[in-house]
């Protein structure tokens, strides 16, 4: 858990800026090591102090940390943020002292010397401890880093995402472009992202290169539509095939067509199950089944011999 700045320098959170300007000065010239050569517990206390001055002396640092907390201020703010623009040095040039010590912006570097090992730098800042100690010369290593993962939109067909499918896409990286073979597996639906492993950026100083993700969208089809691993179609029966029952044609995803039955009776909006003849899940899960909608038609213009036949109807109590 991240220290509390606040504590570290001895203050209230209403503290004023010239208040943590004046507990900073104090601080700085008990622990700055100039005056505690050797002196481990010192040097870290010294560290403390000032990363706790340069965050509550800014304005919108502090505001930052106030909202977040010390935990994700500290993920969201690296050494080099923190440090950037802080009147460190000419506080402690007041005292005599020299000021902090460090090395240019560059690629992200690990001190292999001196008493701690480990990360020591940001990765496109410094360490403003460097060279605060005895002011010598430090030993860098560069560390190899992943490089950035990139996303692609992909839209396919509804036909692709049941049945899978291999495309091809370009993709601009830097000054080329690279052709990507891509396998859509079986059952695939909108919403999905496929990762392709080593698709992405290359890495820097030697490090793997980065991912690709593509996020999958299912274009709209004419005829069918899907959820989940079902798939629905419309079929529209007059009056008298609704009431006397009749057998329809029905095309399915695959491209064949089937002939199934209407009972009699068949209510507008009546969905017949179809089994099996939805999608297979993604990982081999149960395959889907296709419903057939049933829309009754009823016409708007009847002639003087169908009116007459309805009127009929009517009088039996249809």
């Amino acid at each position: 858990m991240a220290e509390d700045y606040y504590k570290i320098l001895g203050l209230e959170k209403t503290a004023s800026s010239d208040e943590i300007k004046k507990a900073y000065r104090k601080l700085a010239l008990k622990y700055h090591p100039d005056k505690n050569p050797d002196n481990k517990e010192a040097e870290e206390q010294f560290k403390k102090i000032s990363e706790a001055y340069a965050v509550l002396s800014d304005a919108e640092k502090r505001k930052q940390y106030d909202s977040f907390g010390s935990d994700t201020f500290s993920q969201r703010y690296s050494q080099e943020d923190i440090f950037r623009n802080a009147d460190i040095n000419s506080i402690l040039r007041e005292f005599g002292f020299g000021g902090l010590g460090g090395r240019p912006a560059g690629a992200r570097t690990y001190r292999t010397t001196g008493r701690r090992t480990g990360p020591y730098a940001t990765q496109r800042g410094y360490d403003p401890f460097a060279e605060l100690f005895g002011g010598q010369p430090q030993q860098y290593a560069t560390m190899p880093q992943k490089g950035q993962d990139l996303q692609y939109n992909l839209s396919i067909s509804l036909e692709e995402s049941v049945f899978g499918a291999e495309k091809k896409i370009a993709l601009q990286k830097a000054d080329k472009v690279d052709e990507i073979n891509i396998k859509i597996p079986k059952g695939i639906s909108t919403g999905k992202k496929l990762r392709l492993t080593g698709k992405g950026n290359p890495g820097v100083d030697g490090g793997p290169p980065g991912d690709l993700y593509l996020n999958i969208s299912v274009l709209p089809h004419p005829l069918f539509s899907r959820e989940g691993n079902d798939i629905y179609v419309e079929k529209t029966i007059n009056y008298s095939q609704a009431a006397l029952g009749t057998t329809i044609e029905v095309a399915t995803i695959d491209g064949s067509t089937k002939r199934i039955k209407v009972p009699p009776g068949t209510q507008n909006n009546t969905r017949i199950r179809m089994k099996g003849y939805g999608v297979q899940g993604l990982k081999g899960n149960s395959k889907g089944d296709q419903y057939v909608k049933i829309t009754v038609s009823v016409p708007k213009k009847l002639s003087e011999s169908q009116a007459q036949l309805i009127r009929s109807l009517a009088e039996e109590g249809l």
